[in-house]
């Protein structure tokens, strides 16, 4: 259970990640409205706050972030890009996975 909690905050932290990196893409790529900013800088100032909701040293949850990280930037590329995901991204993504669960799950010291 302990797990899916923190699978759990770090996706929906990657989420809050994507969304603001992702639309100053827009604005700046695809000349969307400039306002597409504000949110952005909300959805990154979420993101970094949900970063401190992790009860480790902040070095090991980015460390075990960036595996839920990968998995949710490419399920942004499969449903927002339309790009259809190969059997190395998904094998890459378990192994992500997998890494995100070794550090998060470690024994206490």
């Amino acid at each position: 259970m302990a797990f899916l909690k923190i699978a759990s905050l770090f996706f929906v932290t990657a989420l809050a990640e994507i969304v603001g990196c992702y639309l100053p893409w827009l604005v700046l790529k695809q000349d969307k409205p400039a306002w597409l900013l504000l949110p952005a800088a909300l959805s990154l100032a979420l993101f970094a706050w949900l970063l401190t909701l992790h009860p480790t040293a902040a070095g090991r949850t980015y460390a075990a972030y960036g595996g839920a990280y990968i998995c949710v930037a490419l399920l942004w590329l499969r449903c927002v890009d339309g790009v259809a995901l190969t059997r190395f991204d998904i094998a890459g993504a378990a192994l992500a996975l997998v890494g995100m669960a070794v550090i998060a799950l470690q024994p206490s010291q």
